[in-house]
């Protein structure tokens, strides 16, 4: 079975979407577009231009490497499936019952120099190797379903349109910088979204557990 829409599009965009309007996410945005005044319109484009381009490649090159070690583990994917849909739904149980501060763990490996800098090639690298607290649980999802896609391609694509999808919404604020104030606003009304990002994970789990038990592995990565 030929990997569908759901895995390779629909949910690693929505996932995206999801991480981008995420509170901290979006203060991390903020300040990327802090560094870009001063430039004029059409240098602040290319600038988010470039920096969408790295982040999303950088998040391929996780879902990539992610996908290889799974390649180890085809004769057991199935069983990986049901494992990452029992983690899923616990992760979805906490959101909803408000515990999430227990999965909430920033991870940072880029240099703190490179976060200070103005250049968007490097800020696209720093952005990638950074997951802040409250987007760690969304990527860390993605990058189990890119574990048991068995193939690298599939593994580097899943995580590119999450990073697409992740960043590319800055291009709007790059086009018409006065709608950046609105990001603001929306990360205080996302404030205490965890609900959603509860519902969500719920969902991918269920789905995890039934493609576990009822596709076969092998078969669906060719």
């Amino acid at each position: 079975m030929e990997l569908g829409l759901y895995a390779l599009i629909f949910l690693p965009a929505g996932l995206g979407l999801l991480g981008f309007v995420e509170p901290c996410t979006i203060g991390a945005h903020l300040l990327f577009l802090d560094t870009q005044k001063g430039r004029s319109r059409s240098q602040k484009i290319e600038a988010v231009l470039v920096f969408i381009l790295v982040r999303s490649l950088v998040a391929g090159l996780f879902g990539a490497g992610m996908a290889f070690l799974g390649q180890s583990l085809i004769g057991v994917q199935s069983g990986a499936w049901l494992v990452f849909g029992v983690i899923y739904l616990f992760v979805g149980v906490l959101f909803l019952t408000g515990y999430a501060a227990m999965v909430k763990r920033q991870l940072d490996f880029a240099p703190q120099t490179w976060k200070r800098a103005r250049n968007p090639f490097v800020l696209g690298l720093a952005f990638g190797l950074n997951i802040p607290a409250c987007a760690a649980p969304i990527l860390f999802g993605l990058l189990g379903l890119a574990t048991t896609t068995g193939t690298l391609v599939a593994g580097f694509w899943m995580m590119f349109v999450f990073g697409l999808f992740l960043s590319a919404p800055l291009m709007v604020f790059a086009i018409v910088p006065k709608f950046s104030a609105g990001l603001e606003r929306v990360a205080f009304k996302f404030a205490h979204g965890g609900r959603l990002v509860g519902f969500v994970f719920v969902l991918l789990g269920l789905w995890s557990i039934w493609f576990g038990l009822f596709v076969d592995a092998a078969n669906w990565v060719g």
